[in-house]
C-alpha cells in the first residue's frame, strides 16, 4: 500500500503537483486538488483503489467478448459452402456453426461478412462519442457503465435470435453502441481515483482483462460451435457484472468535484483514506479550480476545440488513434488468414498482447509516454512489412510481434489522452479520440477482406505515419491531472512564463 507523503516531504511528485494552483488556504482550511489529497492523506494506490480497479476492469472482458465474437461467429468454414445459398438447417437453426454457413455468405455475398463487422465498429464509434459526453455531464461514469452494460446484455441476447443477416447486422451495430460506452467508463472509473505515481501503470494494466476476455472467448467457442449459442454466452457475463460487480463500484470523486458536489467528493476521498488505513485532517478540503468569473458554466468538447492548448492535442490524438486502430483491429481480425486453426491464432494474438501491457506498465514509471508510443508504432510498422514480405510459415510470428507492439501503442493512447485533458472533459475527449479509433476499426475489415501481403502493407504504413505524428504530442509524464479547462490553461500558462 502506498503511504501518503508528509507535508514536508521531499517527494518530487508532490512538489510537482504544486504547479497547479489548487492548493490554498481558505478560512483556516487547506484546499487542494484530488491528486494532492491522495498523495498527502489518502494513499495513491491501496486496498480501496485495488478493489475499484479490479471490479471496473472486469468490464474490459465484456468488450473483448463483443470485439472477438465476429471472428468466430462470421468465420469461413474449412469445407466450402456451395454457391449461392447456405445450408438448410430446418428446426435445428440454432446449430449453424457460423453466419457464413447459415446464410450462405460466400462468392458474391462474401462482402456481407465485412459489412456486419464494420456495423459493430460503427456502433462503437457512435457510442464512444455519445456516452463520452453523457459520462462527463449529468449521468456520470458509473451511470453510463450501468446503462451500457444493461443494453449490452439485451442486445447480445437478441443477436443470438437474429432471423436474417440484416437484423443481425443492425443488432451488432447496437451492441457496438453499448460497447463504446462500457470501455470508456470502465477505464476512467479505474484510473481517476489512483494517485499520480501509479496512475499510468494502473491504466495500462486494465487492458490485461481485454486479453483475458479474448482468450476466454476462444476456448468458449470451442465448447459452443454454434454462433447463436456463442452470442448467448457473451450476454451472460454482462448480466453477472451488473448484478455482482457494479453495486460495489464507486463513482469517481473527480466527477463529483467538477459537478460542484463537494460533500460527495469528500465522502469518497474519506472512504479511500479509511480503507487504506489513513485519515484526512479536518482542515483538508477539496477545491474546484474553475474560472471564478464563470462558476456555473459546464465545459464541453466545443471548449476543447476552442482552446489553443487542447485543440492540437485533440487533433493529433484523433489522427493517431484512427491510424493505429486500422493496424490493431486489422491484425486482430486477420487471424483467420494466418493459419488453418483460427482458435490457435486468436489465442496467440491475445497472449502476445499481455506482455506488452505488463512491460509498458512497468516502463511508464521511468520513461515518457511519447518516446514509448512512437517506438512501439514504428516497431509495429516494421514487423507488418516483414509479415507481408515473408512466406506464410513466418508470417504468424511477425504478426504476433506486430500485434505485441501495436497493442502497447493502442492502449498508451488511452493513457496519454486521459492525462492530456482535464476531468470535466476527459471522457468527452476520450470519446472523441475513441470515435476516431472506431473509424479505423470500421475500415479494418475491408482491408482484411483483401488478405495476403497487401493487408500487412496497409497496417504497417498506418503505424509508421502514426509514429511520425506521435512526435508532436506533449509529454505528460510527471504532469498534474487537472480538473477543469481553467486549471489546465492556467497551469500551461504558468509553465510558459517559467520558461
Amino acid at each position: 500500500m502506498q503511504a501518503p507523503a508528509q507535508e514536508n516531504s521531499d517527494d518530487p511528485t508532490a512538489a510537482l503537483l504544486q504547479t497547479e494552483p489548487a492548493a490554498r488556504t481558505i478560512g483556516g482550511e487547506e484546499g487542494m486538488n484530488v491528486d494532492e489529497m491522495l498523495t498527502r492523506f489518502a494513499g495513491e494506490f491501496g486496498p480501496w483503489q485495488l478493489r475499484q480497479f479490479l471490479l471496473t476492469s472486469l468490464a474490459w472482458i465484456l468488450c473483448a467478448f463483443q470485439v472477438m465474437a465476429v471472428v468466430f461467429a462470421d468465420r469461413e468454414l474449412a469445407k466450402p459452402i456451395p454457391c449461392p445459398a447456405g445450408i438448410r438447417l430446418g428446426r435445428a437453426w440454432w446449430l449453424a456453426r457460423s453466419t457464413v454457413e447459415e446464410w450462405g455468405l460466400t462468392c458474391g455475398e462474401k462482402y456481407k461478412v465485412g459489412l456486419a463487422q464494420s456495423a459493430f465498429f460503427a456502433g462503437s464509434m457512435a457510442g464512444a462519442a455519445f456516452f463520452g459526453h453523457v459520462s462527463d455531464s449529468f449521468l456520470g461514469r458509473k451511470g453510463v457503465l450501468t446503462l451500457t452494460c444493461s443494453l449490452l446484455t439485451a442486445f447480445s441476447l437478441l443477436t443470438a435470435f437474429s432471423p436474417s443477416f440484416f437484423t443481425y447486422s443492425f443488432l451488432r451495430f447496437l451492441s457496438g453502441l453499448s460497447t463504446g460506452g462500457v470501455g470508456l467508463s470502465a477505464f476512467v472509473l479505474a484510473t481517476e481515483p489512483v494517485g499520480p505515481s501509479f496512475r499510468a501503470a494502473a491504466a495500462m494494466s486494465t487492458f490485461h482483462f481485454f486479453s483475458i476476455g479474448s482468450i476466454s472467448l476462444s476456448f468458449t467457442s470451442l465448447l459452443l460451435p454454434s454462433w447463436r449459442l456463442l452470442y448467448v454466452a457473451t450476454a451472460l457475463p454482462s448480466l453477472l457484472f451488473l448484478l455482482l460487480a457494479l453495486p460495489f463500484i464507486s463513482e469517481s470523486p473527480r466527477w463529483h468535484l467538477v459537478r460542484r458536489n463537494l460533500p460527495a467528493a469528500m465522502q469518497i476521498i474519506r472512504a479511500v483514506a479509511k480503507t487504506n488505513g489513513y485519515s484526512i485532517p479536518d482542515r483538508a478540503i477539496l477545491v474546484h479550480d474553475a474560472d471564478p468569473t464563470r462558476p456555473d458554466r459546464t465545459a464541453s468538447i466545443l471548449d476543447v476545440m476552442r482552446s489553443h492548448v487542447t485543440r492540437p492535442r485533440l487533433i493529433l490524438g484523433f489522427l493517431i488513434n484512427f491510424l493505429i486502430s486500422v493496424s490493431y483491429y486489422g491484425l486482430t481480425l486477420n487471424v483467420a488468414n494466418l493459419g488453418p486453426e483460427i482458435h490457435a491464432s486468436a489465442i496467440l494474438n491475445a497472449v502476445a498482447e499481455m506482455p506488452a501491457y505488463a512491460l509498458t506498465a512497468v516502463a511508464l514509471r521511468w520513461h515518457g509516454r511519447r518516446p514509448m508510443a512512437v517506438t512501439s508504432m514504428w516497431l509495429c510498422g516494421f514487423f507488418c512489412f516483414a509479415a507481408g514480405a515473408f512466406v506464410k510459415a513466418a508470417r504468424m510470428g511477425c504478426a504476433a510481434v506486430a500485434i505485441f507492439a501495436v497493442a502497447a501503442t493502442y492502449n498508451l493512447m488511452y493513457v496519454c489522452t486521459a492525462e492530456l485533458f482535464p476531468t470535466e472533459v476527459r471522457n468527452a475527449a476520450l470519446g472523441c479520440v475513441t470515435l476516431a479509433g472506431q473509424m479505423g476499426a470500421v475500415a479494418a475489415p475491408v482491408v482484411v477482406a483483401v488478405g495476403g501481403k497487401w493487408g500487412f502493407g496497409v497496417f504497417g504504413g498506418c503505424a509508421v505515419v502514426a509514429g511520425g505524428l506521435g512526435l508532436r504530442l506533449p509529454e505528460t509524464r510527471k504532469q498534474p491531472l487537472y480538473e477543469t479547462m481553467a486549471g489546465l490553461e492556467g497551469g500551461e500558462k504558468g509553465k510558459g512564463e517559467a520558461g
